[in-house]
């Protein structure tokens, strides 16, 4: 989105690629997922955030909106297509034995953490998506001290996961949008 924007960072810096390697962030693609399942949590983690410079671009609320939403976009499309496919294969998968079961319950699964993706990286901290969407919202003095707190951002997404009082509330919140929005990308929510 960004390049498409004007700005060549990303590909300057070699960061558009379908390299995973390219993309390996030491902590949120190794240690996290590590230290989730020791801790019982279901091991995720996260890629190196693609760099921006919205010096590049031409209308700067317009480019920081539109970047902020690229990512979130592509998770419900994806959950869209997987759902489509889902419609028209999941109930035959299902009546094939234990294997299409199982393939018709990875694919609803698929499309259930992708509506997840979508909707956890639209809460406005850093380095999450909607980071880049709430300051468009702000006054400049509103603005002001949104930035001062974004150094902080990445203590707060963990506090977000880590501590059981704030998961329940953002989790509960979240999933009262992730629930309704991928059952009707499923139409069914059999396997849900």
């Amino acid at each position: 989105m960004a390049k498409g924007l004007g700005d060549p960072t990303a590909e300057r810096l070699g960061r558009l690629s379908f390299n995973p390697l390219r993309h390996i962030d030491p902590f949120g693609t190794l240690i996290l997922p590590v230290l989730l399942s020791i801790s019982g949590f279901a091991p995720f983690g996260y890629a190196k955030p693609v760099p921006i410079d919205p010096a590049y671009f031409s209308d700067y609320r317009k480019g920081m909106f539109l970047t902020g939403l690229a990512g979130p976009a592509s998770n419900v499309l994806t959950a869209a297509l997987a759902g489509g496919v889902f419609r028209l294969t999941g109930p035959i998968l299902a009546g094939v034995g234990l294997g299409g079961l199982t393939l018709a319950y990875a694919l609803a699964l698929f499309v259930r953490i992708s509506v997840l993706l979508a909707v956890f990286n639209m809460i406005p901290v850093p380095p999450l998506d909607g980071s880049r969407v709430l300051p468009l919202l702000l006054s400049a003095r509103g603005m002001h001290y949104y930035r001062q707190f974004e150094r902080y951002g990445i203590l707060l997404v963990f506090l977000l996961l880590f501590i059981p009082a704030f998961r329940d509330v953002v989790f509960g919140v979240i999933f009262a949008v992730v629930d309704p929005v991928a059952a009707a990308f499923l139409g069914q929510s059999f396997l849900l």
